[in-house]
């Protein structure tokens, strides 16, 4: 595997250093941990996908896009109160 210079703040690059010492892993592994644990866009659609799916199949639920906008929009209200406390 080659391994691939990326630029960033030094002050980003020191936040991650110490948190992956803290978890005894170099800035390296932690790095490769790091990307094998979150998802591409393109991973997050294919799993929200297969979740309404699911749902439908289990309980029916399958809300219009005009109800999942309103749905998110709510969830973005109640999101920024708890934020702004």
């Amino acid at each position: 595997m080659s391994d691939a210079n990326i630029r960033i703040p030094e002050e980003a690059k020191e936040r991650l250093a110490a948190i992956a010492a803290a978890e005894g892993l170099s800035l390296r592994a932690y790095l490769a941990r790091l990307a094998e644990t979150l998802l591409t866009p393109a991973e997050r659609a294919e799993r929200a996908e297969k979740a309404r799916t699911l749902l439908k199949k289990w309980n029916g639920y399958a809300p219009t896009p005009a109800e999942q906008r309103d749905l998110d929009g709510e969830l973005d209200r109640r999101l920024g109160q708890v934020t702004r406390l």
